[in-house]
């Protein structure tokens, strides 16, 4: 099992793939890492040489942020959201969609589980 950005990378399958475990890694930037290693992109990760393996970790180090510091990048772009007061800053503190869904009947993944809220009993005379 290779680790590659303080990732462990599956054996069993492609490159490609394999390469999707990491953070910030999607299949059109893997296609890309592995084209400029010189690797096969059908070639599994349980084939790769020690040199592809290093050529693969230095491509990803030395051009992309990956993990831990990309996280912490979008962290640091919401809360200066959140600070600045902006509409998308204010729906992130609120826990509302981001990106102008309609509320009234989706969005549960945003607004977690459903509150019930009771009717008032109507007083009688």
């Amino acid at each position: 099992m290779a680790r590659i950005a303080g990732v462990d990378i599956p054996d069993k399958k492609r490159g490609e793939i394999a390469l999707t475990y990491i953070f910030g890694i999607g299949r059109s930037r893997a296609k890309k890492i592995l084209t400029d290693a010189g690797i096969s992109v059908d070639k599994k990760a349980s084939e790769w040489t020690d040199d592809e393996a290093s050529a693969v970790r230095n491509a990803i180090s030395n051009e992309y942020k990956v993990e831990g510091q990309l996280r912490s990048e979008v962290q640091l772009s919401i809360k200066r959201l959140m600070d600045i007061g902006c509409y998308r800053g204010l729906r992130h503190r609120k826990g509302l969609p981001v990106r102008g869904q309609h509320t009234k009947n989706n969005s549960r993944t945003r607004k977690g589980k459903r509150k019930t809220v009771a009717n008032k009993k109507k007083v009688t005379k």
